[in-house]
């Protein structure tokens, strides 16, 4: 195709303000945001729909009651309606005498009000006599308990603005006033396009695991999602191949019905990165590249008239491009305001450099620990999309800043409710299996509670409970002295505090292997054996400070064990990198390695606990969560899982400042 021509790599590196403006300007000079124009051939901008399938669309044009409610003088009570003239006078010490069907007309509510009646009496506030009549001791006031003609709506009266997005009570408000259909903006139309060479669709694997190179083509349902909340609808094309002609065929065709297009991947500047010289043949890139991170390779182009993104291809990366550009996109082709999101000031919970220059968007959990909120960053990666599954909140550091230091205030955007938020019990330490059995349990015993991990090691997670920004650390740190795991560490680590150890598990140790251990493996000291590659855990990590007393022990300088320096943070990260082949072996535990086929060999027995101080263990919300520590579901759940031992659950070691009895501990269960 002889208009496909190659863009330099990034033609801009624009500002994130700059960029929306830039690209919303060139739309509106392209009429893609006339007010009422057809936005594509396939049909107007409005259309007429009923009223019961209508909710969740925007009004296009405002909305005019076609009949009062009540369209008639209404009884607002059970009882007898009168003409309050006839019950003038009438007291505790002076009754008044009326008549069934003269004066007094038996009524329920809703019944219209009689002829020559201007009130209703409670039926509770009159005296039934013998002889049939009625005695009342209280005139009744013009008007009373009688909802008049168009109380509620009254005819011409416009009942709801343009472009407002109508909810439950809003249909039933147009029912009341006659309206039966009501003109809305149509949903505009996104066409999603993924494309690459290495992405396939999940159905196409039929239940096996991607092979080396393959993808798993998820972005367009988180376009979807997102296109849906915002209230427009999605198609997704088939995956088009990294070649020129056939994604701009692809998008050529998607031009001619939808109101938006979506490229997925090719927008970065590799040699197989075609979307930016793509979408230049067919109309306009107004911006490639914007200055944030994740999320730099963007492309915001026209063509035909209309707007077409271009994602990366890294989910996270792609989600702020879908937040920062189609979001505000479909407010606008809907008359929509733009999107206001909660926020909240927390305190940061480790440092977070930053470069300048670049808008970056920090992942964070969030909890309220001690009357105050603190936000514990997640993994950075822009293709980590568990960080934005497990995240509640966004923190940005601008463009004129190199990051935040620990402890420092930040502005954290939430992406769950703050009352869920409110609800959450921190957890900063070590990772461990049994913490997401005990923070499943937790959420299914008390719905809207939640138990928020941070897997940032077992030092790390001592040293958060220190500064007060966690209710509790995970921690299985050996003493080498004393063989003892934990109290010697909190001693030294929060002196002055009273903290009780929480037991939650004994468990196994040892070096995850392939399946029929091919090097042989036997123990910690065959680490040191040319052609033997390990994966590490975190610097700070419990499973660290065991390998290094492991191999002090053995004589061996971490320098002589091949891939040392290589660190992931989770015993499942360990396990996944030998079974992908990317080590021969990495300590961990031995559920990890059941948990993806591969073969464990044992080389030490350790204790998990919770290290909770006084405060936090005082409070009902984490008293809630470690009540279900000791509880035989718990127990049951975790006794399954290869190499554990749930006999130390519940069992609770209080460790007391140095001067208070000399830092005994008190055992209790």
């Amino acid at each position: 195709m002889s208009s496909v021509r190659r863009a330099p790599p990034f033609l801009s590196q624009v500002p994130l303000p700059e960029a929306q403006e830039r690209w919303f300007a060139a739309l509106e000079a392209a009429g893609a945001f006339t007010p009422g124009s057809p936005t594509a051939p396939a049909g107007a901008a409005v259309e007429t729909v009923p009223v019961a399938e209508a909710r969740d669309r925007v009004l296009a044009a405002a909305v005019t009651a076609r009949f009062s409610s009540p369209s008639y003088h209404a009884c607002a009570m059970d009882g007898y309606a009168v003409a309050a003239a006839a019950t003038h006078g009438a007291s505790e010490t002076s009754p008044v005498r009326l008549e069934v069907g003269e004066n007094a007309h038996y009524v329920d509510t809703g019944d219209a009000l009689p002829p020559g009646c201007d009130a209703v009496i409670m039926i509770e506030d009159v005296q039934d006599l013998a002889d049939g009549g009625l005695e009342i001791r209280a005139a009744a006031a013009p008007w009373q308990h009688v909802r008049p003609v168009g109380e509620d709506i009254a005819a011409g009266e416009m009942l709801l603005p343009a472009a407002w997005r109508l909810r439950g009570p809003d249909l039933a408000v147009l029912a009341a006033a006659g309206i039966a259909e009501v003109q809305v903006r149509r949903r505009p139309l996104v066409i999603v396009i993924p494309t690459g060479d290495e992405i396939v669709p999940l159905a196409a694997l039929a239940g096996a695991a991607p092979r080396p190179g393959q993808i798993v083509e998820s972005n367009s349902l988180l376009v979807a999602a997102v296109a849906a909340e915002c209230g427009a609808i999605t198609e997704t094309t088939p995956v088009v191949p990294d070649e020129p002609v056939r994604i701009a065929a692809a998008v050529a065709a998607a031009l001619e019905r939808a109101d938006a297009v979506v490229l997925i991947a090719g927008s970065s500047a590799g040699s197989g990165d075609f979307a930016a010289s793509v979408l230049g043949g067919l109309g306009r890139v107004v911006v490639h590249g914007v200055a944030t991170r994740p999320g730099k390779p963007v492309i915001l182009a026209v063509c035909g008239g209309k707007p077409v993104l271009g994602l990366p291809g890294y989910p996270v990366s792609a989600y702020l491009a879908l937040d920062n550009f189609l979001v505000p996109l479909l407010a606008r082709l809907l008359g929509l305001p733009a999107v206001a999101h909660e926020e909240l000031e927390a305190t940061l919970a480790r440092r977070m450099p930053s470069p300048a220059g670049v808008r970056e968007y920090l992942r964070v959990k969030l909890g309220r620990v001690a009357g105050r909120y603190v936000a514990a960053p997640l993994n950075r990666g822009a293709g980590v999309l568990t960080s934005l599954v497990r995240a509640d909140g966004l923190v940005q550091i601008p463009e004129d800043r190199e990051g935040y230091e620990a402890g420092q205030r930040v502005t954290a955007r939430l992406l769950r409710p703050r009352a869920e938020i409110d609800q959450t019990v921190v957890h900063i330490g070590s990772h461990d299996l049994a913490v997401d059995v005990l923070a499943d349990l937790f959420r299914r015993r008390y719905p809207g509670s939640s138990l928020s991990s941070a897997n940032a090691g077992s030092l790390a997670g001592l040293q958060a409970i220190g500064r007060g920004e966690a209710h509790l650390a995970g921690t299985h740190l050996l003493d080498e002295t004393t063989g003892e795991f934990n109290a010697s560490y909190v001693r030294r680590m929060l002196p002055g505090r009273r903290v009780a150890l929480v037991g939650l598990v004994s468990r196994q140790q040892g070096l995850l292997v392939p399946k029929g251990n091919p090097l042989g493996l036997r123990g910690v000291a065959d680490l040191a054996r040319p052609g033997v590659r390990y994966i590490n855990r975190q610097r700070g990590a419990g499973t660290r400070v065991l390998l290094d007393y492991l191999l002090r022990r053995a004589g061996i300088d971490p320098a002589d064990v091949d891939g040392y320096r290589r660190e992931v943070y989770t015993h499942l990260a360990v396990a996944a990198e030998v079974a992908a082949g990317g080590a021969d072996a990495g300590l961990g535990i031995q559920a990890a390695a059941a948990a993806v086929g591969l073969d464990f060999v044992p080389v030490a027995a350790e204790r998990y606990e919770f290290a909770v101080p006084a405060e936090s263990y005082a409070d009902p919300l984490v008293a809630r969560l470690l009540a279900l520590v000791a509880d035989p579901e718990f127990a049951a759940a975790v006794a399954a899982l290869d190499g554990y031992d749930a006999s130390p659950a519940g069992e609770v070691r209080w460790i007391a400042p140095a001067e208070d009895d000399e830092g005994a501990e008190e055992v209790t269960r």
